[in-house]
């Protein structure tokens, strides 16, 4: 099942704007890519999602949300987060 990573922010958001640089170095050490969703022009996913404040990250899997990290997540809370539910290679 795939893992679908987003993170949800809003324009003069500080925590945000701090979130930003961190989510890429997810990106790159992961190999994998974050959607970024500015929440207020999406408010579809506020309700979706129960957003109460940004920025909001979630691992998704399937349709089901297993991970939620709400404010800013350090670089190392958010790639265990999302490690957690990648697939792991087969042992040879």
């Amino acid at each position: 099942m795939a893992v679908k990573v987003m993170n949800f922010y809003q324009e003069g958001c500080m925590g945000c704007e701090e979130q930003a640089p961190i989510l890429r170095e997810v990106e790159r050490d992961l190999g994998i890519e974050i959607e970024e969703i500015d929440a207020v022009k999406n408010p579809q996913y506020i309700k979706e999602y129960s957003l109460r404040v940004t920025p909001t990250t979630l691992v998704i899997e399937g349709d089901e949300v297993r991970e939620r990290m709400e404010g800013l997540a350090h670089r190392e809370d958010l790639e265990a987060a999302i490690r957690r539910h990648l697939p792991r290679p087969l042992p040879g």
